[in-house]
């Protein structure tokens, strides 16, 4: 069995990046023209390491199935980014963010590189502003913050809603500047669908272009994926319909390691699924819930009523509804962890308390903020305070400033006003912690071939805290990757370049050539959304918030079938040697099918709740109340002072009838 050495430095934490970047062998400028890069995906992660290796010298060649890298998914993000500025003054500092986000994925992420993301997290911003990213700012002029899930501080930079879609674009920009330069050679419109391994190292990939349809070699001294996550294996969820797993699961089947693959992200501020003809959810972003107060109704008679659609929500009193996250966790509020909210919300609506049809929503109400913020706005202006036409109209020009299209956004797609009345949200597949393993370098388990971003496990445990994707995106490509493959290739400088026309570039453009040739010649009998959306049903049924071993052993069960009848039973049209999206599919699907297996399978293995992955046969009553009182505990914890490091390493807690006698992070 192999033994993984995650080569996180020795000494105290606060220094082991530090004591790091002291020690690491570097490639000087003169060198670094002679070396290639090949870097696959350009969203946050893949295109912020695209430029930064350019900008140093690299020559990069950089991959999106995309027509541009201004479409990858992280334009997406809407809420905002994470960094321990402490602008607020209050009370944020590096340790507090490593410690909220370690907390926050429930003591199952990687310390040392956790500590680093916090560490160059206030780098990030300056680069970013540097770019032109218009953050928004206060009255000042300084750069204004606000809060986001499972922390006590302000410290989440956005930009409106639009955060992810001004962030990509200031990496975008970086990235045209060398690719007129000459530094970068972007492919747009080809998809990797394999790694080429040369002599043990990663030296290359087979691409095809996914307008031609043509089956391409790229070779390099080394690889990096950049790719995302994976959520998409449940059909429903709030990624792009195009992201997939097929560029990670490749390099799994070439030896990369997997790591954490049950652990997905249920987001809990999601538009409710509304009927079987939908092809994807969407996100409203968890800023709201500084603002938005969740509830639903106190009795099941009048959840009922307005299921129905016999009373209205704005109907239903105060006494008569209950805003149980306020109830349970009181530090925290509406602003708990995504988990927490989550399971909250998915238990309310079980309980018969849903608001929808369905019976599968809660309601998300701003009435309150409208009036808060209305009183004060009249207050400033000094304007009448009781006149309560003038107040709401003040209280919806200041939402509308802080949220206006996502509120745009949500009217478009329900065809209600959230002004008027509550937003309606449900939980839904939004991100994945799991990814391949990758050591403190950010290289997997087969060298050269390197895993930032999402793609990878390292940083956020069970349970990602709002706003630190595009953290960890960001500070890999920017900050971390440019110094530690430099450590790996400077062995390199001698190598020359890579040729493409070895054996294993044969046989690697052979395999997926007749992989391609199978799926079209198939001549089956259904579509490949037809096993997409099968595929789907059974990871949110049976390997979703809540899971149990009959449901996940027969989830493994199904998935190894429905496998079988896909390669057996899918009809793709067109050829392969055109622009064929459903061919492209079919890939991707292929690969959903294999990852939702192992998906199962580790969920199995994992006899624990954690994050947002509850265990049904330890779940019970005491087991909750022991988990929300050690809730309310560490948020009193953190009020007094951070926790020293023996504290947090040597925790003794019961968490949902199993006893964790020492937590392990490697």
């Amino acid at each position: 069995m192999s033994v993984l050495d995650s080569k996180v430095p020795k000494g105290p934490i606060k220094d082991k990046w530090t004591t790091y970047k002291d020690k690491i062998d570097l490639v000087n400028p003169a060198n670094k023209r002679l070396i290639d890069i090949i870097v696959v995906g350009t969203g946050l992660a893949g295109g912020s390491a695209a430029a930064s290796l350019a900008e140093l010298g690299y020559n990069v060649k950089a991959f999106c199935f995309q027509d541009s890298p201004r479409r990858a998914h992280s334009i997406a993000a809407q809420g905002g980014i994470n960094a321990a500025k402490n602008y607020q003054g209050d009370g944020d500092s590096t340790y507090r963010l490593f410690y909220d986000t370690v907390k926050g994925g429930d003591y199952r992420s990687r310390e040392a590189n956790v500590y680093r993301l916090a560490e160059v997290s206030v780098n990030i911003i300056d680069q970013c502003v540097a770019q032109g990213v218009p953050f928004a700012r206060d009255y000042g002029g300084l750069l204004d913050n606000r809060s986001f899930g499972g922390v006590l501080v302000s410290r989440t930079f956005y930009a409106k809603g639009q955060t992810g879609q001004q962030l990509l674009l200031g990496a975008y920009s970086a990235m045209n500047r060398q690719i007129g330069r000459g530094k970068i050679k972007m492919y747009n419109r080809h998809e990797m669908l394999d790694v080429v391994i040369v002599d043990g190292k990663a030296r290359g990939i087979i691409a095809r272009n996914l307008v031609t349809g043509e089956i391409e070699r790229h070779s390099g001294h080394a690889v990096v994926l950049g790719t995302g996550g994976y959520g998409n294996a449940f059909y429903l969820s709030t990624y792009a319909m195009g992201s997939n797993v097929t560029a990670a699961w490749k390099a799994h089947k070439r030896g990369a390691f997997f790591a954490n693959p049950c652990y997905t992200q249920i987001h809990p501020t999601c538009i409710p699924v509304s009927g079987d003809h939908q092809s994807k959810l969407t996100l409203m972003s968890e800023s709201l819930r500084n603002d938005g107060r969740i509830w639903v109704p106190k009795t099941l008679e009048d959840a009922k009523a307005i299921r129905e659609g016999k009373m209205k929500p704005t109907e239903l009193s105060e006494e008569k509804r209950d805003y149980y996250l306020e109830r349970r966790y009181p530090a925290f509020g509406n602003l708990v962890p995504r988990d927490v909210a989550s399971r909250a919300a998915k238990e309310r609506c079980d309980a018969g308390h849903g608001v929808n049809a369905t019976g599968e929503a809660v309601y998300l109400d701003f009435a309150a903020a409208i009036q808060r913020y209305g009183k004060e706005q009249a207050h400033v202006k000094g304007l009448d305070e009781n006149d309560a036409a003038l107040v709401t109209q003040l209280g919806k020009a200041m939402i509308k400033s802080k949220y206006g299209n996502l509120f745009q956004m949500y009217e478009k797609i329900v065809d209600q006003n959230p002004y008027e009345t509550p937003m309606m949200i449900y939980p839904a597949v939004h991100y994945t912690m799991g990814g391949i393993w990758v050591d403190y370098n950010l290289m997997t388990t087969v060298p050269g071939l390197y895993a930032i971003g999402e793609a990878n496990f390292s940083d956020h445990g069970a349970n990602r805290l709002g706003a630190s994707a595009l953290m960890q995106g960001l500070a890999d490509g920017y900050f971390v990757l440019p110094y530690t493959i430099g450590d790996y290739l400077s062995d390199d400088i001698r190598t020359g370049a890579i040729p493409t026309d070895s054996p294993e570039f044969e046989a690697s453009e052979n395999y997926v050539t007749e992989r391609l040739d199978k799926l079209i010649n198939n001549n089956g009998k259904y579509s490949v959304d037809h096993f997409h959306k099968k595929l789907g049903l059974i990871m949110w049924n049976k390997c979703g918030m809540s899971r149990n071993a009959k449901d996940l052993k027969e989830a493994i069960t199904e998935i190894a079938a429905l496998r079988k009848e896909f390669w057996q039973d899918v009809k793709i049209p067109g050829r392969a040697d055109e622009y064929n999206e459903e061919l492209a599919k079919a890939g991707r699907v292929a690969d959903f099918l294999e990852l939702g297996e192992l998906f199962a399978k580790d969920a199995l293995h994992r006899e624990e709740s954690c994050g947002g992955h509850f265990r049904e046969e330890y779940q019970t009553a005491e087991g909750e109340a022991q988990r929300r009182k050690e809730f309310q505990y560490v948020a009193a914890w953190e009020y007094k002072g951070e926790p020293s490091d023996a504290a947090l390493h040597k925790e003794e807690l019961q968490y949902n009838d199993i006893e964790v006698k020492e937590r392990s992070y490697k």
